[in-house]
C-alpha cells in the first residue's frame, strides 16, 4: 500500500491552515503528501499540489492573490503556488511581502475568489505554510479543508508531471497589487474610527516589536504622525520570529526589572524602568494578526493579554456588543461583564480566530472576537462596501489605546485560574472526546467536583468540555502537532485547589494511555 492510500483519510490543514518546516521538494508528488501527513513538512513541491487543488474549487478564470511574511523559503514556495493554480487554469496576483490582514484587505480590493497568504505565523522562520480565505474574507473551514486534501491526494496519485521550462513560465504572476501600502492606509481609516468611537490615542512613548515582519519597514513611522513615539526593536532581531514577536511571549508571563535585563528576548530586554501601571510596549506574531501588550508594574513588567485587551476595549464602550470568546479565555467564564459599560452578548467557541469570526458573521459593526493569545477579531470597512471582519494585531493595539485614553476604570480587570497542560507526543487517534476514556476523564472530574455538565463546540471535533458554575475543564488534540491539551479555568473567588487536584489526576489518567 502506498502512503497516500494509507494516510488518505488524514486532513492536510491543521488548526490554522498547513503549516511544517520547509524541505526540499521530494522525487514526486506522493511523497510531498506523505512527508507533510508523516513528518509536518512542507515543499515547493506541495504548494504546486495545494494550488491544484485550490484551482479545483473555484471558478475557471478565477482570479487568486497570494502574499507572504519574509521567511526565506516563501519566494520558492510562492513561486510553487502560482504554478500550480495556473495548471488549474486559475489567474494569479501577487501581492508581496504583507501581513495576513494585509493580504485579507487585498482580498477584498482585488475582488478575488481565494486569497493566499505564506506564513508560518508564529512559527520559527524555518517553517512556512498557508492560510486561505474565501471570496468573502473568511478562513477556510473543516468542510472545504477536507475537500481540499482529498482533491490534492487524489492529484498526487495521477501520473502528470510539468517541463521545467513551462513552470518557470507559470510561476510568473498575472498582476501585482502592493497589500502592504493598501493595508496602511486602511489603518489611516480604521483609527479614525476608533478615535470617533472612544477618543485619540494619548501621546505616548513605547517600545514596539513587530517580530521583524512586513510591519517593521514602518509601524513606528506611522505610530510617531499620532503622537505615538516609538522604536522598533525587532530590526535588532537575527530573523522573524526569533528571539523576538508575540509569539515568543506567554498571556500569563511577568518579568522583575532584572529578569528582564537577562532575557533573551529583543523586546523584553530593551525595556526601562517606568512607573506603575503605563504600557510601555506592543509586539506583534510574524504575520501581524495578533498584538499583546506590556505594562510596567512596581518592580518590573507583565504581559497584557488579549483577554485584558478585550476588558478594556468594553469597559470604554457604549451600546449593545457582540462577544465572542475562545475556551481557553478568560473571558469565557463570564467573570467580568456584569461590571461592563456596554450590554454585551456572549458567545463560547473553539480555539481559533476562524471560530470567533463565524461566530460573529451575522454581526458587523459591535463585535468583538477574543483569544487570550492576542487574537481580536473586529469589525473593519469592506473596500466593496459595508463590513468585515479580521483580525489584526495593530488595529487591536490601536483600539487598545483609543479605549484606555478614555476609561474610567473604577474596577480592575480581575482573572481567576487558569492552567494548561499539553501532553506530548501523544498518539491523538486514542482521544476522541467520545469514547471509553472520555467517560473516564468525565467520572475522575465529577468524584472530586459534584455534577458538571458534558459538552463540545463547532469546529473541535475531539473537544469535551466539563462545567459547572465558575469551573471549565476541555481536553482537546492538538491540531497541528502530536500532544493532547488539557486546560482548566475557575472563576476569580473560587478556590481553585480541588479542580487543579481533579485536573492533575485527569493529566496522569491520560498520559497512561495516550502515551506509548
Amino acid at each position: 500500500m502506498n502512503p497516500i492510500q494509507r494516510l488518505g483519510d488524514l486532513m492536510l490543514f491543521g488548526t490554522d491552515g498547513i503549516r511544517g518546516e520547509v524541505t526540499l521538494s521530494p522525487l514526486n508528488d506522493e511523497l510531498a503528501i506523505s512527508q507533510l501527513l508523516e513528518e509536518r513538512s512542507i515543499s515547493p513541491r506541495l504548494m504546486r499540489i495545494v494550488g491544484e487543488a485550490l484551482s479545483r474549487i473555484v471558478d475557471s478564470d478565477s482570479n487568486v492573490i497570494i502574499g507572504w511574511d519574509n521567511r526565506p523559503s516563501n519566494p520558492e514556495l510562492v513561486a510553487a503556488l502560482t504554478t500550480g493554480l495556473h495548471l488549474g487554469g486559475c489567474r494569479v496576483t501577487h501581492g508581496g511581502i504583507c501581513a495576513t490582514p494585509a493580504l485579507h484587505n487585498a482580498l477584498l480590493e482585488t475582488k478575488s475568489s481565494l486569497g493566499c497568504m505564506i506564513t508560518a505565523s508564529h512559527n520559527p522562520v524555518t517553517d512556512s505554510g498557508i492560510k486561505v480565505f474565501d471570496s468573502d474574507g473568511f478562513k477556510t473551514s473543516p468542510k472545504l479543508e477536507q475537500e481540499i486534501s482529498e482533491l490534492a491526494i487524489q492529484l498526487a496519485a495521477e501520473e502528470r508531471e510539468v517541463d521545467l521550462i513551462h513552470q518557470q513560465e507559470l510561476s510568473i504572476p498575472d498582476s501585482q497589487f502592493n497589500a502592504d501600502i493598501a493595508h496602511q492606509e486602511l489603518l489611516i481609516v480604521r483609527l479614525a474610527e476608533f478615535s470617533a468611537l472612544f477618543s485619540p490615542p494619548a501621546h505616548m512613548e513605547i517600545l514596539v516589536d513587530s517580530s521583524k515582519g512586513a510591519a517593521s519597514e514602518w509601524l513606528s513611522v506611522f505610530l510617531g504622525r499620532y503622537g505615538i513615539n516609538s522604536n522598533d526593536v525587532s530590526i535588532h532581531a537575527r530573523a522573524l520570529n526569533d528571539n523576538c514577536g508575540a509569539g515568543e511571549l506567554s498571556p500569563n508571563d511577568t518579568w522583575t526589572w532584572e529578569e528582564a535585563a537577562r532575557s533573551k528576548h529583543v523586546l523584553i530586554k530593551s525595556l526601562g524602568r517606568r512607573p506603575a501601571g503605563e504600557i510601555i510596549a506592543a509586539a506583534l506574531d510574524g504575520d501581524g494578526d495578533r498584538c499583546l501588550l506590556i505594562e510596567s508594574t512596581e518592580n518590573g513588567c507583565r504581559v497584557v493579554d488579549g483577554d485584558e485587551m478585550a476588558d478594556h476595549i468594553l469597559r470604554s464602550a457604549d451600546g449593545e456588543w457582540h462577544l465572542a470568546a475562545s475556551i481557553e479565555s478568560d473571558l469565557a467564564l463570564m467573570a467580568s461583564l456584569d461590571r461592563l459599560q456596554a450590554d454585551v452578548n456572549f458567545s463560547q467557541t473553539a480555539v481559533g480566530d476562524r471560530w470567533l469570526a463565524q461566530a460573529l458573521r451575522g454581526d458587523l459593526r459591535n463585535v468583538l472576537g477574543v483569544e487570550d493569545s492576542g487574537h481580536l477579531v473586529m469589525s473593519a470597512p469592506n473596500p466593496n462596501g459595508g463590513r468585515c471582519l479580521v483580525g489584526d494585531g495593530i488595529a487591536s493595539m490601536l483600539i487598545v489605546l483609543c479605549a484606555m485614553s478614555c476609561e474610567q476604570r473604577n474596577v480592575a480587570f480581575t482573572r481567576g485560574f487558569k492552567q494548561r497542560t499539553s501532553i506530548k507526543d501523544s498518539v491523538r487517534s486514542r482521544w476522541t472526546g467520545m469514547n471509553d476514556l472520555a467517560d473516564t476523564v468525565e467520572h475522575i472530574a465529577t468524584q472530586r467536583l459534584g455534577p458538571l455538565n458534558r459538552g463540545g463546540l463547532e469546529g473541535e471535533s475531539n473537544l469535551m468540555l466539563l462545567e459547572s458554575e465558575g469551573i471549565s475543564i476541555g481536553i482537546r488534540n492538538s491540531g497541528t502537532q502530536a500532544k493532547t491539551n488539557v486546560s482548566l479555568r475557575v472563576a476569580p473567588g473560587q478556590d481553585a485547589e480541588r479542580p487543579i487536584e481533579a485536573v492533575q489526576q485527569i493529566i496522569e489518567t491520560l498520559r497512561r494511555v495516550l502515551v506509548d
